[in-house]
């Protein structure tokens, strides 16, 4: 049989993965990747593309599909606040005319449908993740009990000292702009092919798992406080005045508040709530560490008054990190702008939204319609040149409202930010696999040239329906022996993580990088790790 780049396939009682293998549908609602149809029809046929090395001759093709609904199995980089609406299982496919067999499994041999949270918590859980945080919590506890002790006197004097210096730390683990350029200094450096891939792996684990070393240092900044409370008022600190006392214990309230907000079952059913406490408590709080730094430096204990000078200023280290930190809470607010924008919706469950000016491929960009309210984070889609654009699934209230009521302005940050995507430019060969519009983070690698050989793997529903023709032409543009396109209305659902195995190992990548629901991404990662094939996905707190 000819084979040809774009291919209708029928649907029968059986449908072929894009590894040109044969399978009955099974309707078990547990997957990720299971499909739903109607018995409408729809005149036009989909696309496929299904490399040489993974087709079946012997199968038929024809120019007839069934239609199913629009697809709600998107992946968007940002989690919104109406993450209960989140819908990640697309559902299954509806037999039709008693013509297809269904396998009735037994009770006991259906799978159970872990929650989402029970997934992020505990299934994909990243152990280096955790790792830092344990390290940072381990080494400010040794220090807190020997100062305790009596065996470190610089941190029984400097309590106060340590833990802002434990909020810098946190601070610059969260600073899009250090990220960016340690990102940039990581590929620059160790992207070289004489570097080891093992090296090259630990350092995308630390970098993406950073943020344990953010929530560690929240914890340790709280503890540091408490202790230097506690010595203030066991000790009665002539140098201490009520003010300052109070002042203090409003801090420390506040970072409380922030530590217990960002709890992750908080976090993940109140994101908004996570979002604006983090922010709001966090700028209350740093302003509240200048008047008591102001206050402490200025008090005069003999006669109980204050007096401030600049020369006692610049001698204080705890005025010198707290100056470090307001510089880099600031500096992303400093680029905010208001921006004209295009948004066209190719179907009631996705939007493209475009702006002005080219941007390096990796890259990820916030918008917001309320710059003090809410910001979500998206892949950028760009050739570098003239423009660039972000795909948003309609999944939570913003996202619906850019299919809905397509805004002429949004407010954006001109400084992009740096993520796992950008590290693709690390390795030599990359097999990037996508779920959804999980797609739009990996674009840019098929529009620009990357010094990484790049392969891409991507499941959707109704690609023709819910993505439109422009993000089908960008992809179909991408040499056809380097991706595969499985549509699941036309080849039901794939075993991804088994798709990806085989795909790594048939192209020889040195990585694997995915994009896609939590339990999408887990299985994926897993399946590659026990094939001995680095692979690396988004984790809760990326």
């Amino acid at each position: 049989m000819e084979e040809t780049k774009e291919m209708k396939i029928a649907r029968s009682s059986k449908f072929s993965s894009c590894r040109g293998v044969s399978f009955e549908i099974n309707p078990n609602k547990s997957s990720p990747f299971a499909i739903e149809s109607t018995t409408k029809t729809e005149k036009a046929g989909t696309w496929l593309w299904i490399p040489p090395w993974t087709r079946n001759n012997s199968q038929a093709i024809s120019s007839t599909r069934t239609q199913s609904r629009a697809s709600s199995h998107f992946c968007d980089i940002n989690i919104d606040a109406d993450d209960d609406e989140y819908e990640f299982l697309a559902q299954v496919q509806d037999m039709e005319n008693n013509q297809e067999k269904v396998e009735v499994l037994p009770k006991s041999d259906i799978p159970t449908k872990n929650s989402r949270l029970s997934i992020i918590l505990l299934d994909q859980g990243c152990t280096v993740y955790k790792g830092l945080f344990l390290v940072c919590i381990t080494l400010n506890m040794l220090a807190l009990a020997l100062s305790v002790l009596g065996h470190f006197p610089y941190g029984k004097s400097r309590a106060t000292l340590f833990s802002i210096g434990n909020i810098l730390a946190l601070t610059l683990c969260r600073s899009e702009v250090v990220l960016r350029l340690l990102y940039w200094f990581v590929v620059k450096t160790i992207g070289k092919p004489c570097v080891s891939l093992r090296i090259k792996t630990a350092i995308t684990s630390f970098l993406q798992c950073i943020g344990g070393i953010h929530s560690g240092c929240g914890v340790s900044s709280i503890a540091w406080l408490v202790y230097s409370l506690v010595l203030t008022i066991t000790n009665n600190d002539e140098n201490t005045s009520p003010e300052i006392l109070g002042v203090a214990f409003a801090i420390l309230s506040l970072l409380t508040l922030t530590s217990l907000s960002a709890f992750p079952f908080i976090r993940h059913l109140h994101h908004n709530v996570f979002e604006r406490i983090h922010r709001f408590a966090g700028w209350l709080a740093l302003i509240l560490l200048w008047f008591f730094i102001l206050l402490t430096v200025s008090c005069e204990p003999s006669s109980k008054t204050y007096h401030i000078t600049i020369s006692k200023m610049i001698k204080k280290q705890e005025c010198w990190f707290t100056l470090a930190i307001t510089i880099l809470i600031m500096i992303p607010w400093l680029s905010i702008k208001k921006v004209q924008v295009s948004v066209t919706a190719p179907s009631n469950h996705a939007s493209i939204i475009k702006f002005e000016g080219g941007v390096k491929a990796g890259l990820l960009g916030r918008i917001s319609p309320s710059p003090l309210s809410e910001w979500h984070a998206f892949g950028i889609i760009s050739d570098g040149k003239k423009d660039h654009m972000m795909l948003a699934g309609a999944v939570g209230d913003f996202t619906k409202s850019l299919v809905s009521s397509p805004p002429k302005h949004l407010w954006i940050r001109s400084v992009h930010f740096a993520g796992l995507p950008y590290l693709v430019n690390l390795y030599q060969k990359v097999l990037l696999v996508a779920t959804g519009s999980g797609i739009c983070v990996f674009l840019s690698y098929l529009l620009q040239k990357s010094k990484a050989d790049v392969y891409l793997i991507w499941v959707a529903k109704d690609i023709e329906l819910n993505f439109g023709n422009e993000i089908k032409e960008m992809v179909e543009k991408y040499p056809k022996d380097k991706i595969i396109v499985h549509d699941t209305v036309v080849s039901g659902r794939p075993n991804v993580a088994e798709m990806s195995v085989n795909a790594a190992n048939n192209w020889n990548v040195e990585v694997v990088i995915v994009t896609s629901n939590p339990e999408g991404s887990r299985d994926v990662v897993r399946a590659c790790n026990k094939a001995k094939i680095p692979a690396f996905g988004p984790i809760w707190d990326s």
